[in-house]
């Protein structure tokens, strides 16, 4: 019997100690949504370099972690340096579709747009449309004539 009360007595120590794991997982999982938190709502106010935000961890394994922290959530813009003036070097393919919408089809405005996808120059023609900057009669594209302040871009 010495060896099922030594059994026991090696269960119980393990259970114990799986319940002090346990309590401190918890705490340790509140304390790191807290420091997210906070650390969310400085990359929010700071106006200084932008911290890279970590993601959180759902699981406790640590090849979870270290598969989350390798790979950050949701898509990260990156900033292009822009010249001291302000003005671009390139037009915008916003600006070209206006500019080339002089009586042409979307298709031959999707070909004088070079390097750019034909779908692409659909997508900016359609914004165009819902704007109501283009115009589209017979099948050609013209830039609307509006009463206000013009937005014609010259290339």
């Amino acid at each position: 019997m010495s060896t099922l009360d030594e059994i026991t007595k090696e269960k119980r120590r393990v259970s114990e100690a799986l319940v002090r794991v346990d309590a401190q997982r918890e705490k340790l999982t509140s304390e790191l949504s807290e420091l997210e938190a906070t650390e969310r709502v400085l990359t929010r106010f700071s106006k200084g370099s932008h911290a890279r935000r970590t993601p959180a961890a759902k699981t406790p394994t640590m090849a979870t972690k270290v598969a989350d922290t390798a790979r950050p959530r949701g898509l990260r813009r990156t900033t292009t340096a822009k010249p001291a003036g302000g003005k671009r070097s390139s037009p915008t393919l916003g600006d070209q579709v206006l500019a080339l919408a002089n009586g042409k089809t979307q298709q031959e405005i999707a070909a004088a747009c070079k390097g750019a996808r034909p779908n692409h120059v659909g997508v900016v023609i359609a914004r165009h449309k819902r704007a109501g900057r283009i115009d589209e009669r017979d099948g050609k594209l013209y830039v609307a004539q509006s009463t206000g302040t013009a937005e014609h871009a010259a290339i």
